[in-house]
């Protein structure tokens, strides 16, 4: 980490150089990515350069302390040039579940700058064991996405000692020098998040160093109060509404080429393709606007110090399932009108469609978030960290 990066206030000329270097060099490593599924280091160097990891650490650490939209927004835009990279680059979202940890902690974290990177895996929570100096953690998780990139990595353990977490995992932090990443990740899209297993042998990790996952942040400031639940599956929803603009604009991109073999017109010519197109942006806006709308009025509540209730939290959560399965939707029916052209493994759409059917398929995301959106709205109880 350089002097620049390690205690300067990053300016958007600076961020959006970053990102002009990132998006020139995506298309040329894109197959390179795909074989060995995971982000080049070179790409996690401009994800780094482009400020991503500090925007959501606070200013007292040396970070830029933005609003969630505007974090969400970047996300966007990078998932829609990649949805893997957008996927990886999410992961800064984490400085809102870090912020659980004591202040002393963050301290050193952030001690050389807040370009920190973080990535973690949580279930099964392992079995710990408390010993001299912390707690000796073992185990093997999964879902490591960007772990191979990272500063910092999390694990999800039971506490030794039985301690009560309200039904939330406890998550333990370390360097990443002390996990050991198997490459074990065989996907069909987002291949080159490099979600690969992570493997901890006899650390010991001292009891500063550990949180709970959606637990009280230290820090009092509004976007610490955001609910760190809610803003994990916004980060990852709004990598389908990417690739959904990816999509689009491919296909927008091609419209005007050549006719088919059989001879029929471009697609610009044709019907369904219009009225389709239209169809598909008119969908993907109404989900994007209603997700940014929430986030921006629950964080402006927070702002003018008032709390978010149980509606409000429901409606962010309900928002970003709603987001990540319009966005695979878009996608499959943009994929649809390209006919035989989506089929090849170059296709942009095909590879767009891969990437945000992954999407809808996460937990934070899925079908059951519907169910327990539902539940709460009729006053029922929901499962634990939900909404």
């Amino acid at each position: 980490m350089d002097a620049a990066t390690a205690g300067s206030v990053m300016t958007n000329q600076e961020r959006e150089a970053a990102l002009d270097k990132l998006f020139a060099m995506l298309p040329e490593r894109q197959a390179e990515m795909t074989e060995k599924q995971r982000l080049p280091a070179e790409i996690v160097a401009l994800l780094r350069k482009a400020g991503i990891y500090r925007m959501l650490v606070a200013k007292q650490f040396g970070g830029d302390q933005a609003s969630p939209a505007d974090f969400l927004r970047l996300i966007e835009r990078i998932a829609s040039h990649d949805p893997s990279t957008g996927w990886v680059a999410s992961f800064g979202f984490s400085a809102i579940y870090l912020s659980a940890l004591p202040v002393a902690s963050l301290e050193k974290m952030y001690a050389n700058g807040p370009d920190v990177i973080f990535a973690g895996g949580i279930f099964p929570p392992q079995p710990t064991e408390a010993v001299d100096g912390g707690i000796k953690v073992n185990g093997r998780w999964s879902w490591g996405s960007g772990s191979t990139g990272a500063d910092y990595i999390g694990v999800g353990i039971k506490a030794p000692d039985g301690g009560e977490t309200g039904g939330l995992p406890l998550i333990a932090v370390m360097p990443a020098e002390k996990a050991r990443i198997e490459d074990n990740w065989d996907v069909n899209g987002l291949k080159a998040t490099g979600s690969h297993d992570m493997v901890v042998e006899d650390v010991v990790v001292p009891r500063e160093w550990t949180f709970i996952r959606g637990g009280k942040s230290s820090l009092s400031e509004p976007l610490y109060r955001y609910p760190s639940m809610a803003l994990a599956a916004q980060v990852l929803a709004i990598v389908a509404i990417g690739a959904a603009r990816g999509a689009m604009d491919a296909l927008i991109a091609k419209a005007s080429g050549r006719k088919s073999i059989t001879g029929a017109p471009t697609f610009a010519q044709r019907a369904h393709v219009q009225s389709g197109l239209a169809k598909a942006e008119a969908k993907w806006n109404a989900a994007r606007a209603w997700f940014y709308d929430v986030t921006e009025s629950s964080y402006r509540t927070l702002c003018e110090g008032g709390e978010l209730d149980q509606q409000a939290r429901v409606a962010l959560r309900l928002a970003a399932s709603h987001a990540a399965h319009t966005g695979a939707e878009v996608c499959l029916d943009i994929y649809r009108m390209m006919g035989t052209d989506g089929i090849f493994t170059d296709s942009p759409v095909g590879r767009f469609l891969q990437d945000a059917l992954i999407v809808p398929q996460h937990a934070f995301l899925s079908e059951g978030t519907y169910e327990s959106a539902g539940r709460c709205m009729l006053g029922l109880d929901a499962a634990p960290g939900f909404p």
